[in-house]
């Protein structure tokens, strides 16, 4: 086995010991390998362990993977939107777990063909310099984007601050359980049911707080290099090379 493969292994038994600390079906959480940065040959180390679902925070980078393993893999982009670059990915992204504002809501309707399973991105520390939108604004962003025609809310996500060890981001992730519970309680129609709650520091936290999505980046597959400047501009051809939805599989919340 690869070392990507050794890795998932042990991360997947993690995840697994967490869910039955708190009572959990292990079955109910779905690990997303965080794959920015990282070069395809890995991704394929981690698809041959039998991993499906990848998240990316870049549109090039995500669109340039989706161009070479196509539906090999589940495609999550899990980054800060841009309403610019929404076009490059609808159509073939399988969810999007940062939404965070109507307008971006609007354009994705605007430019999607069909139904987009989305999550809304709420920032539970209220720190000015993080995104997501604030716990006092999400239950009318949430009644905007579950009335448009192409968008379907499937729950929340929000990143967790840095903290000195995994168990001081516990308030955080519970916040947000509460919020999605309270959520699902004043919209029954909607089916708010994801939590996309905890990365490599403290995911088994996250898991005992009830995360269905993990996204995990360097306990996978290791370090990353300094990330370079801003993203380069997506060029018109990007589009046309992944334009093509991938219709072949079924949706996350399957």
């Amino acid at each position: 086995m690869s070392a990507v493969g050794d890795s998932l292994e042990r991360v997947r038994r993690q995840i697994a010991e967490a869910a039955r600390r708190a009572g959990r079906d292990p079955g109910d959480v779905r690990l997303v390998a965080v794959s920015k940065m990282v070069p395809v040959p890995l991704i394929r180390d981690a698809l041959a362990a039998g991993q499906r679902d990848f998240g990316e925070n870049r549109v090039h980078e995500a669109a340039a993977k989706y161009k070479e393993l196509g539906t090999e893999a589940r495609w999550h982009f899990v980054g800060r939107l841009q309403r610019n670059k929404v076009r490059y990915l609808v159509g073939w992204v399988d969810l999007i777990h940062s939404l965070d504002r109507a307008e971006l809501a609007t354009e994705i309707d605007r430019r999607a063909g069909r139904p987009v399973e989305v999550l809304v991105e709420v920032n539970v520390s209220e720190d000015s310099t993080r995104g997501g939108v604030q716990p006092a604004g999400l239950m009318p962003l949430l009644e905007t984007a579950s009335a448009l025609p192409n968008l379907r809310v499937v729950g929340l996500m929000a990143m967790a601050p840095v903290v000195g060890a995994p168990e001081q981001a516990r308030p955080f992730f519970r916040r947000l359980a509460g919020l999605r519970d309270e959520a699902a309680q004043r919209l029954p129609d909607v089916p708010i049911r994801h939590l996309s709650m905890g990365m490599s520091q403290d995911y088994t936290v996250a898991v005992e707080e009830g995360a269905t999505l993990v996204r995990i980046g360097e306990a996978i597959f290791g370090r990353r290099p300094a990330r370079a400047g801003d993203e380069e501009p997506v060029g018109t051809d990007a589009r046309t090379d992944v334009g093509a939805a991938s219709n072949v599989r079924g949706k996350v919340t399957s």
